[in-house]
């Protein structure tokens, strides 16, 4: 049952990689150059200050906070001890921007890349031409001591962006934007993917960022509406939420129950538009099946 959308946070450009951790809501913000965080009563600290384009966010077992640098195409580290250093360069395995990550229980990453100039080919082609024709792209893993390989050997995939590993740790679900789809892989023991196969359809809708909830169906954020989206497994649709009239590009499940789900909302990707003033939110609605795996 939805139970209302309100506004928990305003005033930030373009928020990305929305990260329940010790009871605040962390994300970045792309044209700010920021990863911030927000209690549930709408407060903002800003947790880091960087050059460039923060985006996927995630944590290591000994409590470090691993960043995603967009253009520089690298896994950045903030120990605990306030260090911040390159963690990983993704330049071998990424074609143009990454972007979002999901962190795994032993510290392994694993980071998506838009595969080509998203905003080139959308003012150049439109999105219904990009989506019926594009560049693949890979996914990387990133060991945790800094080693990067291809996670999916020999499988490339439609702007692969959020990502959520279920509370077994067995299976990691990969977002393909542009594909309309949720696709899941069997996760090894060394952290490589293999057994590729859909776990639901999307389309009319395309996923961005994602979340995972104890029944095992997907929240969705959808970059084409002003909405996000309860998916099941095979593709049904259990639930949508309408996200103020503003396109939807991220979502969360935390709370002290794990039923608030976040979601960050802008008015435009487009670089160009979104980094002119800051029209972004967080917006926030209880849901009834709390959160599940990771993030």
């Amino acid at each position: 049952m939805n139970r209302g959308v309100a506004t928990l946070a305003d005033g930030i450009f373009f928020g990305e990689g929305p990260r329940w951790h010790d009871g605040r809501l962390w994300f970045s913000d792309f044209y700010a150059s920021r990863v911030y965080s927000a209690s549930l009563d709408g407060d903002l600290t800003t947790e880091l200050e960087l050059e460039g384009r923060p985006s996927g966010l995630g944590w290591m077992p000994d409590g470090s906070l691993l960043v995603v640098r967009m253009e520089l195409r690298e896994v950045w580290r903030r120990w605990p001890d306030g260090r911040f250093e390159r963690h990983a360069d993704l330049t071998g395995h990424s074609a143009f921007l990454c972007n979002d990550m999901v962190v795994d229980a032993q510290g392994r990453a694993y980071v998506g890349n838009f595969g080509f100039d998203l905003d080139a080919q959308l003012h150049a082609r439109g999105a219904a031409g990009v989506i019926a024709d594009h560049p693949k792209a890979m996914l990387a893993l990133v060991q945790s001591d800094g080693r990067v390989s291809d996670a999916a050997p020999g499988e490339l995939f439609s702007f692969p962006n959020g990502m959520v590993i279920t509370p077994d740790g067995d299976t990691l679900i990969v977002a393909e934007t542009l594909g309309g789809c949720l696709t899941a892989f069997d996760l090894g023991a060394d952290g490589t993917l293999s057994g590729r196969r859909t776990y639901a359809q999307t389309w009319p809708r395309v996923p961005d960022g994602i979340c995972l909830d104890a029944s095992g169906a997907v929240w969705i954020a959808n970059p084409l509406a002003p909405e996000c989206a309860l998916i099941a497994p095979g593709g049904e649709v259990l639930q949508v939420i309408e996200t103020d009239a503003l396109n939807c590009y991220a979502c969360m499940l935390g709370g002290p129950e794990g039923k608030h789900l976040f979601m960050l909302v802008a008015p435009n990707s487009d670089a160009g538009e979104a980094a002119k003033a800051p029209l972004g939110k967080v917006l926030v609605s209880e849901v009834d099946v709390a959160r599940a795996g990771r993030p």
